[in-house]
């Protein structure tokens, strides 16, 4: 079942279009990664998914029903740009900010309880914001934005200023909260961080989608026959490799007569072809495609899309 849906949203700012008739599926129980280059208009999908602002033309659809403000309570929004009141306590502003979402203050106390002691920040209860490190600050801003259960989580790079430590906490418990059945739109530069944790993407350019689907099969789509082996073998790698094949690099290992080898073949010749061709001058060992990383792929299409414009 699909949870959101935008149909053909369009987006105008006096003589900028922010949006131009951008369509997104997004499946209930995923991860989908909102991509782009900085202006390219994920912030503005993001705003008009909260209801911050509303869309020129086109809908956007949530649990089969069109969006309206019956369903802010459904949405839990992590914005880039934090903002907690410096002077009020921990404690005391994050059971303001779940009263807002519709707790009550006990329900809010026990939750909060809950996510504190597991972020290890229980001890930080009646002290003031201001005190707290950035890190400390997110992790409250986190929490808040879950505590409610949201059916629909928005996090733009919540990543943003933490550790690694502390970023590879926040990445479990993203997807704990996926695989306890909420849906999150992660919007992030990072793009080794879209491969850790995202199910699809979509990638929006100038305004508009370029590119939608599952990480997999997108990062299939863009292979290139690009191929990373090692081999025992006694012979040099310059007496067997064909013309066929691209060496794009030959390292010896450790152990004699070892090779890794990193090759690029036509394509029109199969693997299982490149597999025979090898085994035949010695033993295969590890044999693996190298399929390109998002960020080589946000690159490409990036630019692509911006050659095809200039034409």
């Amino acid at each position: 079942m699909d949870i959101l849906q935008t149909k053909e949203v369009v987006k105008r700012y006096a003589n900028h279009l922010a949006l131009d008739r951008v369509s997104i599926t997004i499946p209930e129980g995923t991860v989908y990664g909102l991509l782009g280059p900085n202006g390219a208009g994920k912030t503005t999908l993001i705003r008009i998914i909260n209801q911050i602002t509303g869309p020129d033309e086109g809908e956007v659809w949530l649990n089969g029903e069109r969006l309206s403000p019956k369903h802010i309570t459904q949405i839990g929004y992590l914005p880039e740009e934090r903002g907690l009141y410096k002077k009020m306590k921990v404690g005391e502003q994050a059971v303001y900010l779940a009263q807002l979402k519709g707790l009550s203050k006990a329900e809010a106390v026990r939750r909060l309880k809950y996510w504190f002691e597991k972020f290890d920040i229980l001890s930080w209860w009646d002290r003031k914001v201001e005190e707290l490190s950035k890190g400390m600050q997110q992790k409250i801003q986190f929490v808040v934005t879950v505590l409610h259960e949201p059916k629909l989580l928005i996090f733009d790079e919540p990543f943003s200023g933490f550790d690694p430590l502390n970023a590879q906490l926040l990445r479990e418990e993203i997807l704990g909260l996926r695989d306890r059945g909420a849906t999150v739109i992660f919007s992030t530069h990072n793009m080794a961080s879209v491969e850790e944790v995202c199910d699809r993407i979509a990638l929006i350019n100038r305004s508009k989608k370029v590119l939608e689907g599952k990480v997999e099969d997108i990062r299939q789509s863009f292979h290139a026959n690009l191929y990373e082996v090692v081999m025992e073998t006694p012979e040099k790698a310059d007496d067997f490799l064909s013309r066929d094949m691209e060496v794009l690099e030959v390292r010896p290992q450790d152990k004699p007569h070892y090779l890794s080898l990193k090759l690029k073949i036509e394509g029109g010749r199969s693997t299982n072809e490149l597999l025979r061709h090898l085994m035949a001058h010695g033993r295969v060992c590890a044999f693996k495609e190298v399929l390109p990383s998002m960020n080589d792929i946000f690159i490409q299409t990036v630019k692509q899309a911006n050659e095809h414009e200039q034409k």
